[in-house]
């Protein structure tokens, strides 16, 4: 296989990781309504930059639910 296919499987898969993980956070998170939840969730779904810009814009707004 060509190392550039290889590479580009890397960061995609690197970038689904974290898009995942951006993805919980906001499933965690009361955001204080459901159209700023669901605005977030469009945003982590971006291909390659959602989880980017999710971190740097949402990551620290809205408080984790505690689990009961």
């Amino acid at each position: 296989m060509d190392q550039t296919v290889i590479y580009i499987l890397v960061v995609f898969g690197i970038s689904l990781g974290l898009t995942m993980l951006a993805l919980i956070d906001i499933i965690l998170k009361d955001f204080g309504s459901v159209k700023a939840k669901f605005i977030w969730h469009f945003v982590a779904i971006i291909p390659l930059v959602g989880w980017l810009i999710y971190l740097i814009f949402g990551f620290k707004k809205g408080t984790k639910r505690k689990m009961s």
